[in-house]
């Protein structure tokens, strides 16, 4: 079995939609309004319409999943997110793990967990 899409709950499609354009290069491929599928599988969905499916209340910073990204200049995209012109919230900064791989963690605007590491 192949995965094929990873949704995330939004709260603000149109700025969930410009944060992964301006910081990952995703576009759009797919907007109904209320879902939008951009380009590596990732959906966006609003935060009403999963909590109507789920009949449950999304807990934002949950810290139960993580999106991982790889980038071939660690250090010019954590330049990018620190002049990103809203703030960014970060849960560890550029740092070299135990391994000695260089990753940055930080949550998107609606508190997903996002961790970038570099390509080796």
């Amino acid at each position: 079995m192949k995965l094929k899409n990873v949704l995330i709950v939004v709260t603000d499609i149109e700025k969930s939609k410009k944060f992964y354009h301006d910081l990952f290069g995703l576009e759009v491929l797919l907007d109904s309004g209320e879902n939008v599928i951009l380009t590596e599988g990732l959906v966006l969905q609003e935060k009403k319409l999963w909590e109507a499916t789920i009949q449950k209340t999304v807990c934002p910073k949950s810290h139960s999943t993580e999106l991982y990204f790889e980038e071939r200049n660690i250090e010019a995209f954590a330049e990018k997110l620190n002049n990103y012109e809203e703030p960014v919230k970060y849960v560890t900064p550029l740092t070299c793990n135990a391994w000695e791989r260089k990753v940055i963690r930080f949550y998107d605007p609606d508190g997903t967990l996002i961790e970038v590491g570099e390509t080796r």
